[in-house]
Order: C-alpha cells, then structure tokens, then sequence
C-alpha cells in the first residue's frame, strides 16, 4: 500500500507492515498472534531464514527462479 506515493515503510506506519508479517508467519510457521507479538525480531528473521535454507538462498529484493518454485510447490502441495 502507498501513502501520497510513499510505501508503508516509508511513512513510519507499523501497523500494516505488522499485519502482513503476521499473515506470513501464520502461513508458513503456524504462528498465533500471541506467538507472534511474544517473538523478537531475531526469532523472525531465525525462522524465516531457516525456511529459505533448503530452497536455497535468496537474494534480499529477489525471487525465487522457476526451478526454487516447483521445488517449494512439490515439498509444500496445498492439496
């Protein structure tokens, strides 16, 4: 989300930066919002970090390639 052309960490606003990490880290580690607000930002960056690993490393502002893709697709299937 944009502010007057400004991103949400460009204006200082934590609150949805916030939300959308707590999305993340409901999704991919299970977390409830108790978990969440009681994790330090070390934990969080430990946990994701962790999750990264056996996909290989990616780089800060970069995506996955198509091969890190249908790896992570075939090891986590949403069916």
């Amino acid at each position: 989300m944009t502010t007057g052309g400004r991103t949400e960490s460009e204006t200082g606003r934590f609150g949805p930066a916030a939300r959308k990490l707590l999305g993340v880290m409901a999704r991919l580690c299970g977390w409830r919002p108790d978990e969440f607000w009681r994790a330090t930002p070390e934990d969080t960056a430990a946990v994701l970090a962790g999750w990264m690993e056996p996909m290989g490393r990616i780089e800060a502002g970069g995506g996955c390639d198509a091969g890190q893709l249908a790896a992570m697709m075939e090891r986590f299937p949403d069916g």
